[in-house]
């Protein structure tokens, strides 16, 4: 991990918390102080109710207070990053997906190094979920610890299995490869509007220019499934001028383009924002989508009928290969900005967090849209992958027990500033709208990225 000497933070881990207990919070109650922390708010109540037992139990434990609010991810979106322009920092930002965030700002040097908050557990985090919360800062010249993870996520498929049928075929035919899946699922269309449905859509492609994540997330497992993944390296580095990874991005944006024109995805698809493929979803507007986490399926919990039988959850097997599939996921957790008046307490707040039975249990409560960082509660306990809830297997199959890589931006801030910029929706877009040859908007593309990635070179 870089600078983070693996002999070192074996020799710092004392007492690791382990499922059967929790350790004490390391601050004794004689030095109580108070900590501004900024929570997400989840995407069902379940979760911010899990947010807030988690904040209270710590400060019972503890005797230090949080002063926290939970605020939607968009909103909580902007006042970090109105903060960390202005320096009035609040002392811990907690965030699903904070990567769009956390790499340019560490490499800024706006954030503080958790590494010895993470130490204790380290050895015991997913290899994906270190990489999600390390990052490069060029003022230091290393990479270190800037997130405390708590949970990661993945991206599975999400089909009207009742709509399947409807059309005639049958689930237990779905293939395996990466493209063959899209195929699979565009066939439902045609019957389905022969049968009065003629508004229906097979597939919710997140194939925009708007975004901000979910066609940037999208590309990016096209361009895996294709052979592409080496596009960048943990490194930093940008690896265009592989002949692979542009034959890659030349299958990707050709196979997606072609699903546009033939008509299977719904034209405004172009403009979508990240809500749009959900909202079509639940209408059923379309049959299969790709979408992170399981915020599609929890959305409708309390649709009996549609959650336990007529949705289906499909873990990406293979690519189009035939090998497995490396699917990206993302960590989400605390950091605490440079400028927070109470480190001491946030990072206290953090230990006591990432204790694996704490992290499970609010995970849990939350009814498992996240899972944890720590893959070991995942195969302890029993909710994970014997749930009734029908979605939760696979998706933590996905997310924990198959092959994961860590999103880009894990990497370096050039790959997000790229996904910022939209340049692979432009790239549809250039072939879609503007007649454009694959090839010449993918290096068209490539070469947009060359330049953002020439300013951001690591020493």
């Amino acid at each position: 991990m870089g600078n983070l000497s693996r002999r070192r933070i074996l020799a710092n881990t004392v007492a690791v918390a382990t499922m059967g207990g929790l350790s004490r919070p390391y601050i004794a109650n004689a030095q109580a102080k108070t900590a501004v922390c900024w929570l997400n708010q989840g995407f069902i109540p379940q979760e911010d109710a899990a947010m807030r037992k988690v904040c209270e139990d710590y400060m019972k434990d503890s005797g230090n207070k949080l002063d926290y609010s939970i605020m939607p991810f968009m909103a909580l979106n902007q006042k970090t990053i109105s903060a960390l322009t202005s320096g009035d920092v609040p002392d811990l930002v907690f965030m699903d997906a904070p990567s769009s965030i956390l790499p340019q700002n560490a490499w800024d040097d706006k954030l503080m190094d958790v590494s010895d908050v993470v130490a204790p557990y380290e050895s015991q985090l997913s290899e994906s979920a270190k990489l999600c919360s390390t990052f490069y800062n060029k003022v230091t010249r290393k990479r270190s610890y800037y997130l405390c993870p708590i949970k990661q996520g993945a991206t599975p498929f999400h089909v009207w299995g009742d709509l399947v049928e409807k059309a005639g075929m049958k689930m237990s035919d779905a293939p395996k490869k990466w493209d063959d899946i899209w195929n699979f699922f565009k066939q439902t269309q045609a019957p389905l509007r022969a049968k009065g449905m003629r508004k229906i859509y097979a597939l919710g492609l997140q194939i925009t220019t708007v975004g901000p994540n979910d066609g940037n997330n999208l590309f990016a497992h096209f361009l895996i499934a294709n052979g592409g993944e080496g596009i960048v390296t943990s490194d930093g580095k940008l690896h265009t001028d592989d002949p692979k990874v542009r034959e890659a991005a030349i299958k990707s944006v050709e196979f997606m383009t072609n699903l546009y024109k033939e008509g299977v995805v719904p034209p405004e698809a172009l403009s979508w924002n990240d809500a749009d493929d959900n909202n079509g979803y639940h209408e059923k507007l379309f049959v299969m989508d790709f979408d992170g986490t399981l915020s599609t399926e929890l959305a409708m919990i309390k649709d009996k009928q549609a959650f336990y039988h007529d949705m289906i959850t499909l873990a990406p097997e293979q690519k189009n290969d035939g090998t497995p599939m490396k699917n990206q996921v993302g960590a989400g957790g605390g950091y605490i900005p440079k400028g927070a008046k109470n480190v001491e307490v946030a990072k206290d707040f953090m230990k006591y967090f990432m204790q694996p039975k704490v992290m499970n249990e609010n995970l849990k409560g939350g009814l498992g849209r996240w899972v944890p960082a720590i893959p070991q509660p995942v195969k302890d306990d029993p909710f994970w992958l014997q749930s009734d809830m029908p979605c939760l297997k696979p998706y933590v199959t996905e997310a924990v027990l198959n092959p994961t890589i860590p999103v880009y931006e894990g990497f370096t801030p050039a790959w997000g500033q790229a996904n910022a910029e939209q340049l692979w929706g432009q790239a549809h877009a250039d072939v879609i709208k503007n007649g454009m040859k694959v090839a010449d908007a993918v290096d068209k593309a490539f070469k947009r990225t060359e330049q953002i990635f020439a300013k951001m070179t690591f020493g």
